[in-house]
């Protein structure tokens, strides 16, 4: 994908033709794309004032395509991104391309990933990035188009289109994944606070996730009878996270929220009592999953059957933000495993 590639279309052919011819040459996502234009490539660009196109922000593999900050506003312009998001895009694709997130096996595994971007600080709010209601759902410029310009560069610029992004179902973030937690919901320090950026410093974290999970618990009030309902649907057979742990993500729901504060619990309690609760016995997993993979905790004893394997190596490990509307669910968001941490980066 390149500028002359770009302008040879625009300047002739029609918005169906365009869209049709980028859909054959594998641009796309499979859905309609805004032109890029020089005009709207220009614009975009003036998101980053005192950058240049020609800065390189990461080598995408597998192909080692040179994401530039112009292919970069190029990707947001077709997700229908404003230049004001722009920065938050740049920032995402640094994310994943730092070594722990693992992007040159994400882009080609046969697992159901997908990059998703968790959104902290002024800019939420700035950016009108949805933390609330429907937080994972359609509606929001902001979240459909920041996350879907992130994909969309990691296929065009990195190469992972169909035939080469081997993911045996995909899921749906693989078209966009983009969220913010509802810091003003939150009785706990978010989570750049708990990661040590600044109340009000920008960040965006980036975990390799599968689809949410919904939890519901409308009955039970008492935190660790939460807290044993969540573990049942996170420790299943067959997670990735209790073969290979990893960051995966827990996504707590309002009325849970005020459950567990008004009990004086705090983010450690919950990740504490998690880390215990969501396990199973090594025997029942020993020949079934992939339970010969990469990595468990050096306490789990493989001559035991009785030995309880957890889905993370440490408590810290979680992932907890709080995030959605009115309601007793939570969402819980399974992960690659060990293959594909988090990372969280400032937006410049």
């Amino acid at each position: 994908m390149n500028a002359t590639d770009l302008t040879a279309v625009e300047n002739d052919a029609s918005y169906d033709a365009i869209n049709d011819y980028f859909y054959e040459q594998g641009w796309t996502d499979g859905l309609p794309i805004v032109p890029p234009s020089e005009a709207r490539v220009t614009a975009m660009l003036e998101g980053m004032p005192g950058c240049e196109g020609d800065d390189l922000i990461s080598v995408v593999p597998p192909k080692m395509g040179r994401a530039t900050l112009r292919q970069v506003a190029v990707n947001a312009v077709m997700a229908g991104c404003k230049p004001e998001y722009l920065p938050v895009v740049v920032a995402a694709l640094r994310a994943v391309s730092e070594l722990a997130y693992g992007l040159a096996h994400r882009q080609t595994t046969t697992h159901a990933g997908a990059p998703l971007i968790i959104v902290n600080g002024p800019v939420v709010q700035q950016l009108r990035i949805n933390c609330g209601t429907g937080l994972f759902g359609p509606g929001w410029r902001a979240n459909a188009t920041i996350g879907r310009a992130l994909r969309l560069t990691l296929v065009n610029v990195g190469g992972a289109g169909p035939g080469v992004d081997a993911s045996q179902t995909g899921h749906p973030g693989k078209y966009t994944y983009c969220i913010a937690e509802y810091e003003a919901a939150n009785p706990w320090e978010p989570l750049h606070v708990e990661r040590g950026f600044r109340r009000d410093q920008n960040v965006v974290t980036v975990v390799n996730a599968e689809a949410p999970h919904s939890m519901t618990e409308n009955i039970q009030t008492d935190p660790m009878e939460i807290m044993r309902t969540f573990a049942s649907s996170m420790a299943t057979l067959g997670v990735n996270n209790l073969y290979s742990q990893g960051h995966p993500v827990l996504v707590l729901g309002l009325e849970h929220v005020q459950h567990l504060s008004a009990a004086g619990w705090d983010k450690r309690d919950i990740k504490q009592a998690l880390f215990e609760l969501a396990r199973q016995p090594w025997g029942l997993m020993k020949n079934r999953g992939k339970s010969k993979g990469p990595r468990f905790p050096e306490f789990v004893d493989r001559n035991d059957d009785n030995s309880m394997v957890p889905i993370v190596n440490a408590a810290e490990d979680f992932i907890l933000i709080v995030g959605g509307g009115d309601g007793g669910k939570s969402m819980f968001l399974p992960t690659a495993g060990a293959q594909s941490l988090s990372v969280s980066k400032i937006i410049e």
